[in-house]
């Protein structure tokens, strides 16, 4: 890292996913002085550590070396009437959550886009998007004018020539929704089965940061990366950026003037800056005893995430993945789900062949399910008690009940589909796989979590009868199939078990300067301000029909191009 300077240019806020995509187009012009700031430890090419590069994942949830620490969630209420909680896992390292999460690199559909040109952020609709979507990748597998060919993303699949006999069974399965199979989920709109697409190359995770912040881009003399350091407050004249507090580990801090400030801070930190900076709904700023700068109601508001459900499933010997087959997540099905309220392609479920990194894991099938297209809203708003410690966070999953009927429906549908011969015919083997905390503790990374789940293991070896009243435990006693068979009870379940899938966004929502409830304009200017940018999943309007990561490229992409063209 260079010495930190005083004074820049440009101040980016947050080395994640859009950060490190402003970094690189920001600094290209060498007259721009710019200074990207993470809280996290940076990943420089040649020493990007073993767990991140690995394409299996999972692991990096359940540690804290990665993770923002003391973040946690409201979820929703569970069956009791009790509001359940749980950790909101999100990068905290450079590259974000693209250097911790599955690696999906998938699009969403054209009619997300178009939805966001509709709610009011002119100049995103599919037509408009899409030469950023091309700009940022080079799809290994795909050609056509869908696709870019020379980006710093590479994209590629497990295309079925290479499925392991864990893919074939899955696709053999899903083959009962009479879908057809496809290839590209990122060009093929229509519902179907996909092999996912993920950033990827040669085996090894391609984060943000590897992709961007690449060997020749952190050479330019007027580009300053600077981990370790935390934005702790933004620094303002009347309405107007002027810099930004940055806290070293050790609690010291420093100031830096900036003549532009761009929040890339992600869904759940952008939007605090922005109320810690009196930039926020009045009443709740005045709660905190935070002066009202600005009086804008959205910051905060919209918080989207999707709904999602986990189930494991006991895999026969031929089908578990050795474990050096590193690339677990193998199929995907985005389907609709038919309901009077819903819209088509609705709804996504994805099979991976292993649960865990360890022996247990290696012995279960993991199922995502969860609603592509969700009613549900959320909110974020600071601690009265607390406004400088974490946010207050209400996912607000099952705000709307259309969401809990469809996940209903679509566990119904999982069910019947992997519930087979090709995969394994016993219900009683398909079981709940939710992040409690005991499975958080029982899946980081450990000699004693490796002794302990290879002791545990062999259960799922054991004849079917066996293995039974364990698995009947974890659902409080009664058989899958009969809580399939209760719509009370159905309903229950998934109000006990739902939880977001880290797809955090909306929270400082694009549109019209007059929307009294958007934050930022369609430039990702914050309305009413001088100086001052959101660019980042927080400012999407709805969430789009896909893992977060390569929309949120893409929404940097656009907005670093306005921004470069101003500064001229």
């Amino acid at each position: 890292m260079n010495a930190l300077p005083k004074t820049v240019d440009v101040l980016i806020v947050g080395g994640g996913s859009a950060g490190c995509v402003m970094a690189h187009r920001l600094s290209a012009d060498p007259r721009r002085r710019v200074l990207l700031v993470e809280a996290g430890i940076d990943t420089p090419p040649g020493r990007v550590p073993a767990e991140i590069l690995d394409s299996y994942p999972m692991p990096l949830f359940h540690g804290d070396t990665y993770i923002w620490p003391g973040l946690d969630a409201a979820v929703t209420r569970d069956s009791r009437g009790r509001m359940r909680r749980r950790a909101y896992e999100q990068g905290r390292v450079m590259g974000g959550s693209s250097s911790i999460n599955v690696q999906a690199a998938n699009r969403g559909l054209p009619r997300d886009y178009e939805a966001w040109a509709a709610l009011g952020a002119e100049g995103w609709a599919w037509d408009d998007v899409l030469p950023y979507f091309r700009r940022l990748e080079t799809d290994l597998d795909c050609g056509g004018p869908l696709h870019g060919h020379d980006g710093p993303l590479p994209i590629r699949r497990i295309l079925e020539p290479a499925w392991p006999p864990f893919a074939h069974a899955v696709a053999r399965a899903f083959d009962a929704t009479g879908l057809p199979r496809r290839v590209d989920q990122n060009g093929e709109f229509e519902d179907g089965i996909f092999p996912p697409a993920f950033s990827n190359r040669d085996d090894a995770r391609v984060s943000a940061a590897a992709a961007y912040l690449d060997v020749g881009t952190r050479a330019r003399p007027n580009l300053t990366i600077a981990a370790g350091l935390e934005v702790r407050s933004l620094v303002m004249d009347g309405r107007r950026a002027t810099g930004a507090v940055l806290r070293r580990g050790d609690g010291s801090e420093q100031q830096v003037r900036a003549a532009s400030v761009v929040l890339c801070a992600g869904a759940l930190q952008s939007p605090v800056l922005l109320l810690r900076a009196g930039i926020g709904p009045g009443d709740a700023l005045s709660a905190c005893g935070i002066p009202v700068r600005l009086d804008r109601s959205g910051v905060g508001e919209n918080l989207r995430d999707h709904p999602a459900l986990t189930m494991a499933q006991v895999l026969p010997r031929p089908l578990r993945l050795p474990e050096t087959f590193r690339r677990a997540s193998l199929l995907a099905l985005r389907y609709s789900s038919g309901h009077p309220e819903g819209c088509a392609s609705d709804m996504y479920l994805t099979a991976s062949a292993r649960a865990g990194w360890h022996a247990l894991g290696g012995r279960l099938a993991l199922y995502f399910l969860w609603v592509n297209q969700p009613h549900s809203v959320g909110r974020l708003r600071l601690d009265p008690a607390n406004p400088s410690g974490p946010p207050d966070i209400d996912l607000g999953l099952l705000s709307d009940r259309r969401d809990l009927e469809r996940l209903a429906s679509g566990i119904r549908l999982l069910s019947d589909l992997v519930v087979s011969p090709t995969l394994n015919p016993r219900s009683d083997d398909l079981f709940p796989a939710n992040y409690s905390p005991l499975i958080r503790r029982l899946s980081a990374v450990s000699p004693r979590n490796r002794r302990l789940t290879g002791l545990l293991a062999p259960v799922f070896d054991a004849p079917a009868m066996l293995r039974a009243p364990l698995l009947r435990a974890v659902l409080g006693g009664h058989a899958w199939a009969t809580v399939l068979q209760d719509d009370g009870a159905l309903d229950d379940f998934v109000r006990d078990n739902v939880f977001g899938v880290w797809h955090a966004s909306g929270t400082c929502r694009m549109g019209r300067a007059d929307d009294p409830g958007a934050v930022v304009d369609p430039g990702g200017r914050v309305i009413g301000t001088d100086n001052l940018s959101v660019a980042d999943a927080s400012v999407m309007p709805r969430l789009p029909s896909a893992n977060t990561n390569v929309p949120t490229l893409m929404i940097a992409e656009k907005i670093a191009e306005r921004m470069m063209v101003e500064m001229g």
